[in-house]
């Protein structure tokens, strides 16, 4: 009597490899120094060239700081070296507090992000921008949905921020540039609102709300909003055509505080992307949020025209070598900064610089595929099966209902599914060994059965099907 046998290999599950090595193992990696070494060289040489006074980086790896250095100077006349404890303006980084602050109302059940503004704000009425706009909800501000003009007044101008009350008195007389939910439209007047919601819901101040509910539980003790500190790098607006600078005064971001008034450093922007990497069934201690909120933040609501970037909840989105970052820049009179974070590899950069040609969102990035990558790849947990060469059997042609054909192609000790009708050869989905002999279907897009568990059926020693997910295709031998 014949014998059939769900292929789980009927063979032994390889030993797995070890876990992610320890942070001080994926600081000591040869590859991660080398980077180092390579962006170093690479910014010291912007740092001379664009006459630069001083840029402070960090790179973290889930829960830690792997690397942080200063370059150049924090104040230039007194020398004073660049480093990770050395504060900036963060500007609109400010905006990732701002909307972790709305959710965790949310989660509080004390608002929805369906809510319309002017449910928490009746002074809220901008005009529309046709006659047909529907209200203008919290969602909106939060994901640069709202329509809303960018600015309050001439604030950029003048370095004269708003008041909450001079927001308030302003607010009828402005209009909105594109009815809610038209397109992505950067707004820090947006952002404001959304904190005075905050402000209204929790009858606390603004800087009060965050500084309980997000610096202490983080202990971001060097984190502040709208202080004159003495630890803050002096700030020097552009380069002249001459090659001078000047310095730069404090300026108070007063009621557009929620969209731009922190101020902090490498090591407590660590903590906060650390942050970010956590998840938890419910907010508590130093989960600022749960990990359904966290969803959320993160979650893309809206896209430029280029689909190249867009915005979560406060989080802005970007694309570049084929990837999505998450992060926010920043830039306040005299600083520009940046952070990115890479969620699935669970890395993250902080850029923080003492004027406002220094472009860090180029530095982030040069810092993310040079350092940021070597310590995802140091950091990337070994936990695959070894390849077992018995598996080679499994490649062949399989034929689905529709009779149409799918390859299981070998590669160097990797198979990867191939359809008959793929454009190009490069078009493969990756079957990664999850033991006992079964896989899952894996791929840069998240068509098919993607994340599905893939399996194949023996007979006599012969390979007849394979199954993937509910579905089973018929091993061929030929066309």
């Amino acid at each position: 009597m014949k014998h059939l046998a769900i292929a789980l290999l009927l063979a032994t599950t390889p030993a797995l490899a070890q876990t992610a090595p320890p942070a001080t193992a994926i600081a000591a990696n040869p590859d991660v120094q080398a980077a180092e070494r390579l962006f170093s060289a690479w910014l010291e040489g912007q740092i001379a060239y664009r006459g630069l006074p001083g840029v402070a980086v960090g790179v973290v790896q889930d829960q830690q700081l792997v690397w942080s250095q200063g370059f150049g100077y924090a104040d230039i006349a007194a020398k004073k070296p660049m480093t990770a404890d050395t504060r900036f303006r963060i500007a609109s980084n400010s905006k990732l507090f701002a909307a972790i602050a709305i959710l965790q109302l949310r989660e509080a059940g004390k608002l929805r992000l369906d809510d319309p503004v002017v449910k928490y704000l009746p002074w809220f009425t901008p005009k529309p921008a046709g006659p047909d706009d529907g209200p203008i909800t919290v969602e909106q501000l939060l994901s640069h949905s709202s329509g809303l003009q960018r600015e309050a007044s001439d604030h950029w101008s003048s370095y004269n921020f708003p008041t909450e009350a001079e927001l308030i008195k302003l607010m009828p007389d402005r209009q909105a540039s594109f009815p809610p939910q038209t397109r992505w439209k950067y707004s820090n007047l947006a952002f404001a609102v959304a904190g005075l919601v905050v402000e209204k819901i929790t009858g606390q101040r603004w800087a009060d709300y965050v500084t309980a509910n997000i610096l202490k539980p983080l202990e971001m003790n060097a984190t502040s909003i709208d202080k004159q500190d003495p630890g803050l790098a002096t700030p020097y607006a552009v380069r002249t055509p001459e090659g001078t600078r000047r310095v730069m005064g404090f300026v108070d971001a007063k009621g557009m505080a929620a969209a731009t008034g922190l101020s902090s450093n490498v090591n407590d922007l660590a903590k906060f992307i650390a942050a970010q990497f956590r998840r938890a069934p419910k907010a508590g201690g130093n989960n600022i949020l749960s990990a359904g909120s966290w969803r959320e933040a993160l979650r893309v609501r809206s896209v430029d025209e280029n689909w190249q970037s867009g915005s979560g909840l406060g989080f802005d989105h970007s694309r570049f070598k084929d990837r999505t970052y998450a992060g926010h820049g920043g830039g306040y009179p005299g600083n520009t900064t940046m952070t990115l974070a890479q969620i699935d590899d669970k890395v993250g950069v902080i850029v923080l610089t003492n004027t406002n040609d220094s472009n860090p969102s180029d530095i982030a990035r040069q810092l993310m595929i040079t350092v940021g990558e070597a310590v995802a790849k140091a950091a990337k947990p070994k936990a695959t099966p070894a390849w077992d060469p018995a598996w080679a059997r499994f490649a062949g042609r399989y034929r689905g209902g529709d009779d149409g054909v799918t390859q299981v192609v070998l590669l160097n000790q990797q198979l990867v599914l191939l359809g008959a009708t793929a454009a190009a050869a490069e078009t493969r989905s990756v079957l990664e060994p999850l033991g006992g002999g079964q896989f899952k279907l894996m791929a840069p897009t998240g068509g098919s059965s993607i994340g599905e568990v893939v399996r194949f059926e023996e007979k006599d020693g012969k390979i007849t099907r394979m199954f993937l997910g509910d579905g089973w295709s018929t091993r061929i031998d030929g066309w």
